[in-house]
C-alpha cells in the first residue's frame, strides 16, 4: 500500500517513473480523509491544491530536473508558514492569518519535489507539553486515541504515525520533534541550533532555544530530509556556514539513566531502555554508564523562565485586554512571565553559557550520549502529564524533563524508538552528540535501529 512506503522508496521510485506523482497524492487525500477526522492531525488540508502540486512536481521531473524528495508527502506543523494558506499557531490570536511566504525550510522542501500537505495541530504558539489548544482541539494518539501523541508536534507525529505522510517538518524548543516521537513509535531529531535556518515567520518566545527538524518512520527518512533542510541563511542569528560532517564512528559511548539529576523513570521504561543497553553491548558497543557535569546553578534556575518572559513579552498587552482567548495554560505561563526579572532571565543566560560549556567538556571524553526520551509512556488525553512517574508525583512536567537541557546546550539529539513499556506503547532512547555532529547521531541511530531491528509500525499503519 502506497501509504506504508518509506520516503526514500517513494522518491526513488517517482525518480525512476515506475510510480506517479498523482497516485501518490491521490493516496495521501484518500488516506487523510479517512483517519484525519478521527485523529485531528491536519488542521489545514486542502485536496485540490495537493493534486495541482503533484501535477507541477510531475512536470518538473519530465523536463529533467533531479529532485531529492520527488513526490514524498510532507506534513508541516502549524507555526510554520505555508505561502496562501491559514497558519494559526495553535492560537485564536492567529485564527484568520495567512502565510504571506513559505518558510526557509517549507521553500527548501519545495525546491527538493517534495509533497506540501499541510499544517499540522500543535499546542498553541508550541509551547505545550501535549496537543491541545481552543482553535483547533485536541489530537489524538493513533495508537490509543484515548491517549495524547505528547506535544507540541502531536498533529505531525499523528500523521507520520497514521501513514497521513512518511514525513514530517516539526520544531523543538524543549522536546517537541523528540517527545512526541517516543509515544508514537517515531523517530524525531532535533538538529543542531541553526542547522536548519528559520530567517522568517511567527515571533518566538523560545527563538534562541528552538531548532526546526524532521520526524519521519525510519532513520534514513529522517536523514534525508535533514540532508535537504541543512543550510545556511544570515538573518538568522543562530545559522552557521558550517556543513555538516560525518566524521569517525561512534567509539566512546556513554548511557546516563538520569542524567545524573535524578530523574526518575516508571520502571517497564528503565527496564526497556536496559535491555536495549544491554543488546547494544552484547553487539561489541563499549558503552560505559557516566553522566553530564551540570552547573551547580542548575538547581534553583528555572529553566522555564525564558519561554515564559518571551510569551508575557509577545502577547502580554493582547492578554491583559481579552485573556479568554487563550488556552488556560498558555496564559497562566503568561501571566508567569510578567513576574519574571530581568535578572532571573540574565541567570538563565549565564547558565545556559555554563551548561554549554560544561556538556562540551563532556563530549571531550565521549562520543555520543544515550539516555531517556521520556520516562513513561503515554497518558490520557485530557491530562497534561501522567500524575506520577516512577512512583512519585510527577507534576506537570516530569514527563519532558530529559530533553530541555539539549535545546540550551544547541546539540543535536534524536529520538529513536525501543521497544514497549507495560501498556504496549513505544518507548524512546535520546542519542545525543556534540554541536554540528549531526551526522554522527544519525549514523549512531541507524546502526541502533538496525540492532534492534524491533517493528514500531503503529496498527493504524497497517489498516487500508
Amino acid at each position: 500500500m502506497l501509504h506504508q512506503l518509506s520516503a526514500g522508496r517513494i522518491a526513488s521510485e517517482v525518480q525512476r517513473g515506475s510510480l506517479r506523482v498523482r497516485d501518490v497524492a491521490e493516496a495521501v487525500c484518500q488516506r487523510v480523509g479517512a483517519f484525519n477526522p478521527s485523529l485531528n492531525a491536519f488542521v489545514d488540508f486542502d485536496r485540490t491544491r495537493v493534486l495541482q502540486q503533484a501535477d507541477d512536481i510531475q512536470q518538473r521531473l519530465v523536463a529533467g530536473e533531479q529532485l531529492a524528495l520527488a513526490g514524498v508527502p510532507v506534513s508541516v506543523k502549524d507555526n510554520l508558514w505555508v505561502a496562501g494558506r491559514p497558519a494559526t499557531c495553535g492560537s485564536r490570536v492567529f485564527a484568520e492569518f495567512i502565510a504571506p511566504r513559505d518558510s526557509w525550510s517549507v521553500a527548501r522542501l519545495r525546491e527538493a519535489g517534495a509533497l506540501i500537505l499541510g499544517q499540522t495541530n500543535c499546542s498553541e504558539f508550541a509551547c505545550k507539553g501535549v496537543t491541545s489548544n481552543p482553535l483547533h482541539g485536541a489530537t489524538r494518539n493513533p495508537w490509543n486515541p484515548a491517549l495524547t501523541p505528547g506535544g507540541s508536534s502531536g498533529g505531525a507525529v499523528a500523521a507520520v504515525a497514521a501513514g497521513l505522510g512518511p514525513l514530517a517538518l516539526a520544531t523543538d524548543s524543549g522536546g517537541s520533534t523528540r517527545r512526541p516521537a517516543a509515544h508514537t513509535g517515531l523517530v524525531g531529531f532535533k538538529p543542531t541550533a541553526g542547522r536548519v535556518p528559520h530567517p522568517w515567520g511567527f515571533p518566538d518566545p523560545t527563538q534562541i532555544l528552538n531548532a526546526i527538524g524532521p520526524i519521519g518512520r525510519s532513520v534514513s527518512d529522517v536523514e534525508l530530509m535533514f540532508r535537504t533542510l541543512a543550510g545556511h541563511h544570515g538573518a538568522d542569528p543562530l545559522a552557521s556556514p558550517c556543513l555538516p560532517e560525518a566524521g569517525a564512528p561512534a567509539a566512546r559511548i556513554a548511557w546516563s539513566p538520569d542524567l545524573g539529576l535524578g530523574y526518575p523513570l516508571d520502571e517497564a521504561v528503565q527496564q526497556c531502555l536496559e535491555n536495549s543497553i544491554d543488546r547494544l553491548r552484547k553487539a561489541g558497543w563499549q558503552i560505559e554508564e557516566a553522566s553530564p557535569q551540570w552547573p551547580a546553578s542548575l538547581a534553583d534556575t528555572n529553566l522555564m523562565a525564558l519561554q515564559h518572559a518571551g510569551l508575557a513579552e509577545l502577547f502580554g498587552v493582547r492578554h491583559q485586554h481579552d485573556p479568554d482567548i487563550f488556552d488556560p495554560q498558555i496564559a497562566a505561563q503568561i501571566e508567569a512571565g510578567r513576574s519574571i526579572s530581568g535578572a532571573a532571565v540574565a541567570k538563565l543566560l549565564l547558565t545556559r553559557e555554563q551548561i554549554v560549556a560544561q556538556l562540551a567538556g563532556f563530549f571531550e571524553q565521549y562520543d555520543l550520549l544515550l539516555c531517556p526520551t521520556v520516562p513513561c509512556e503515554a497518558w490520557p488525553l485530557d491530562q497534561l502529564g501522567p500524575a506520577k512517574i516512577g512512583g512519585r508525583p510527577a507534576g506537570q512536567r516530569g514527563h519532558a524533563v530529559f530533553t530541555p537541557l539539549f535545546n540550551h546546550a544547541g546539540v543535536p539529539a534524536l529520538s529513536l524508538p525501543c521497544g514497549f513499556g507495560a501498556q504496549g506503547l513505544p518507548v524512546g532512547l535520546q542519542i545525543v552528540g556534540p554541536r554540528f555532529a549531526d551526522l554522527g547521531v544519525l549514523a549512531a541511530a541507524a546502526r541502533i535501529e538496525s540492532l534492534l531491528g524491533l517493528d514500531f509500525a503503529c496498527p493504524m499503519l497497517n489498516l487500508p
